[in-house]
């Protein structure tokens, strides 16, 4: 994997502490209740959040701790498609499928990465190429 261990290597950290973060609220769905505006209730029928107005019950409902976890495995199973043709995803790729798909991958991944830019441990030189 070369040049790019280091970028995956902080990929898979970030998700990890994501992860640890969702399973610790409880890893499970969240919903609004019809007859409770502004309630956030989780699987038990417990009150999570209670947030009055401007829609914010929907939107934290949404970012429940079981779709945190989904997100975190399609991201490591990306991650994973990514880290076989690492190696192929250079700056002057080669004109075939192998190298196209480490290209594209790169920048998927990349764009993982620069979720978490604000971190520490971000390095510019992960920021999405663009190439012709």
């Amino acid at each position: 994997m070369g040049a790019n261990a280091d970028m995956v290597a902080f990929v898979r950290a970030r998700l990890a502490d994501e992860e640890h973060v969702a399973l610790a609220a409880g890893g499970d769905r969240w919903r609004c209740p019809a007859d409770v505006p502004g309630e956030v209730h989780d699987r038990t029928g417990g009150v999570a959040f209670t947030v009055r107005g401007r829609g914010f019950d929907q939107h934290i409902a949404l970012q429940n701790p079981a779709r945190t976890l989904e997100r975190i495995e399609t991201n490591r199973v990306m991650l994973g498609e990514y880290i076989e043709v690492a190696d192929l995803d250079t700056d002057r790729p080669a004109e075939d499928f192998r190298s196209g798909r480490a290209v594209g991958l790169g920048f998927a991944v990349r764009q993982l990465a620069a979720e978490y830019a604000g971190h520490p441990d971000y390095q510019a030189r992960w920021l999405p190429r663009f190439i012709q």
